[in-house]
């Protein structure tokens, strides 16, 4: 996706219910004091979760987000070393509950995030 690797973001990693990535802000993800933007954080909180939700489906079914929040704990900057990571923390047959962290190459929390997905299976047929 053109929009995540404009901003740094690269999902290297991922199974069961797990997406995880490696980000590098660039400058496109700042704002003009330096800092990544707080609407970025919302953009890769929710590719995180969607990549992790996604990866606990079933080949043809298909989840869209209901709804996120994140909180953002310290700020990060253009270079930083950071880690993403998604984790479904539980399915449903409609709705896929979503935890997200952005933490910093030491292990220090930048952000955290949660949200519901709406999963749509796919058609059984008989």
């Amino acid at each position: 996706m053109a929009l995540l690797g404009g901003l740094g973001l690269s999902f290297d990693s991922y199974g069961a219910g797990w997406a995880e990535a490696k980000w590098v802000p660039t400058e496109l993800a700042c704002n003009p004091g330096g800092t990544v933007h707080g609407g970025v954080y919302g953009v890769v909180h929710d590719a995180a979760m969607n990549f992790a939700t996604n990866a606990a489906l079933e080949s043809g079914d298909r989840a869209a987000t209901l709804e996120l929040k994140y909180s953002t704990m310290r700020p990060a900057r253009a270079g930083d070393e950071l880690t993403v990571r998604g984790d479904v923390v539980q399915l449903t047959r409609q709705v896929a509950y979503v935890e997200t962290t952005i933490r910093t190459a030491g292990d220090e929390l930048v952000s955290r995030g949660t949200a519901t997905f709406f999963v749509r299976r796919k058609p059984a047929y008989v």
